[in-house]
């Protein structure tokens, strides 16, 4: 498993990422068994978040009462859950909302701490002051060690920093072969009448990352939009697919890690969320860590998806 930096905090991570969002009806041994198999396939990272579930923070009980980690088991592992988002339709990004998240995730988690916290989607009513004090308390409390966004374009995660002390080190964005505004407008950049060149996430967002130093966590890599459905193997996506399949012969791998490879073989040292619950397709993922497309395999996936290249 190939592993990237983790924003500055100087940590090597997998680039891939378990999720956990769909945990909840699993039973205990079905649990085990997919996060097994992560362990086996080299992921030790593992993403949650507080909405995750039919109730709140419901995954990440089901989470810790399947695996019941002692305290080396929890050390091995990197736990990451995001808060922010209230059921009903809207967004808290308060105080006291984020530090009695972070108190229930805990609980929920049955861990002392927590690896990383992202904000969950941007919160139009965001007050940078209290934000910075939430993320203060909980740091200085051992709560939290790492603090980072999901969604955020560059100049909210500006308007944070006039407030917030410590590094944004992750920015959790969806990213897949068939939905990727944050690839595909660089390439196609200040072309007139191409609704690729248009601007959706504020000037950047894939650069900024870059250039700040954080890493950037590609979720649903294998949904064609926003969860519409998955481009695998989608008639759909015919041309598209017959390109993977044809690469996936010629490197002896499933397709499921040709799509993984397009997003871990760029230069940004990006992690792939997975969202699934099958051990098979975290299996067949996990062999697109490292594998190595060339610049013109890399750009034919890219053409084959429906992108210009000019």
């Amino acid at each position: 498993m190939k592993t990237v930096s983790l924003g500055t905090t100087g940590l090597a991570v997998p680039n891939l990422i378990l999720g956990l969002m769909r945990i909840a009806d699993k039973s205990d041994d079905e649990i085990r068994t997919v996060v097994g198999v992560a362990r086996d396939a080299g992921i030790d990272f593992f993403d949650h978040a507080a909405v995750y579930g039919t109730e709140p923070h419901q995954c990440e009980a089901r989470f810790a009462e399947a695996l019941r980690l002692g305290p080396a088991d929890r050390a091995e592992l990197t736990i990451q859950t995001k808060a922010g988002i209230v059921r009903g339709g809207s967004f808290d990004f308060s105080y006291e909302h984020l530090v009695s998240s972070v108190e229930r995730s805990l609980r929920a988690l049955r861990t002392d701490y927590i690896d990383v916290l992202l904000l969950h989607r941007p919160d139009a009513l965001v007050e940078p002051d209290e934000v910075a004090r939430a993320f203060d308390e909980l740091e200085a409390a051992g709560k939290v060690r790492a603090f980072g966004v999901s969604n955020h374009t560059p100049l909210q995660i500006e308007l944070l920093k006039t407030a917030v002390r410590q590094p944004i080190v992750a920015n959790q964005l969806q990213l897949s072969l068939t939905h990727a505004p944050i690839v595909a407008q660089g390439v196609a950049a200040n072309m007139a009448g191409l609704e690729q060149s248009v601007t959706l996430d504020g000037g950047g967002i894939l650069d900024y990352c870059r250039i700040h130093r954080i890493t950037v966590q590609a979720w649903s890599p294998f949904q064609a939009g926003f969860f519409t459905g998955t481009f695998l193997g989608s008639p759909k996506y015919a041309e598209l697919n017959a390109v993977i399949d044809r690469l996936a012969a010629q490197y002896d791998v499933p397709p499921i890690a040709i799509a993984t490879a397009w997003i871990t073989r760029h230069p940004a040292g990006m992690q792939v969320v997975l969202g699934t619950t099958s051990p098979e397709r975290v299996t067949g993922a996990a062999l697109g860590s490292d594998l190595p497309l060339t610049r013109a395999e890399w750009y034919e996936l890219f053409r084959a998806a429906g992108y210009r290249v000019p």
